[in-house]
């Protein structure tokens, strides 16, 4: 396997441009883009994590912010950006398109992680773009938040859910029931919202690795 390509990026996207980190080891498999949760940012801790453990199995990473420098300001005051789940979605899916478009990951299949609220925005732009999409993940999502576009979602989906995460446990299930495509929900033991419990996030990266090794898998040989 040859040297990972490591870049600092702007992406243009519904009408602003973001920042991301895109990491891509040499002969990567696929390409997995991070959707973040409320509050958090590209830097978030869990979702680096998940990521460098990814790219060690082969598959480039794209984690990327949702909200500009500006708004970020703004919504640590209001909180008026966080749950426009509409907005979010739109600037991932051209973030998606972006992704098609550049020599080093136009040919790869792809797949999206969210959590928390970038679970909504993740079936969202699913549903958006949904010849581009091969998985999507959530980890302690929100997928309910993506209100009528769960019933246009065909993409495969992963729903990975704390056993102490009651409440988004039972919205899960609920959102499941409306997913039009393959839908896995995996329940983690012990685990709660942020899967801060020893040895539970190791459970979201065996997950995520499994899914994504029999999805994009799949998409190479079509």
């Amino acid at each position: 396997m040859g040297r990972d390509l490591e870049h600092r990026v702007r992406i243009p996207a519904a009408g602003v441009i973001l920042d991301g980190d895109l990491v891509i080891p040499g002969a990567a498999s696929g390409v997995v883009v991070f959707a973040h949760g409320s509050g958090s940012s590209r830097h978030s801790p869990r979702n680096r994590s998940v990521a460098a453990s990814l790219q060690a199995d082969g598959y480039a990473t794209l984690l990327m912010d949702l909200l500009t420098p500006e708004e970020e300001l703004v919504d640590g005051r209001t909180r008026e950006f966080r749950f426009d789940i509409r907005r979010l979605a739109s600037r991932l899916a051209d973030a998606v398109r972006w992704l098609s478009e550049r020599p080093e990951t136009a040919g790869l299949p792809l797949a999206l992680f969210g959590a928390s609220t970038g679970a909504a925005a993740a079936l969202q732009a699913a549903a958006e773009v949904p010849d581009r999409i091969q998985l999507v993940i959530s980890r302690g999502g929100r997928p309910d938040l993506a209100g009528h576009a769960l019933e246009q979602v065909r993409t495969p989906t992963l729903l990975i859910v704390g056993g102490r995460d009651v409440e988004v446990l039972a919205l899960n299930k609920a959102a499941a029931a409306r997913l039009t495509g393959p839908v896995d929900i995996v329940v983690v033991p012990g685990a709660t919202h942020l899967f801060e419990e020893l040895g539970t996030m190791d459970r979201v990266v065996e997950l995520a690795r499994d899914a994504l090794n029999r999805h994009m898998a799949a998409s190479s040989t079509q």
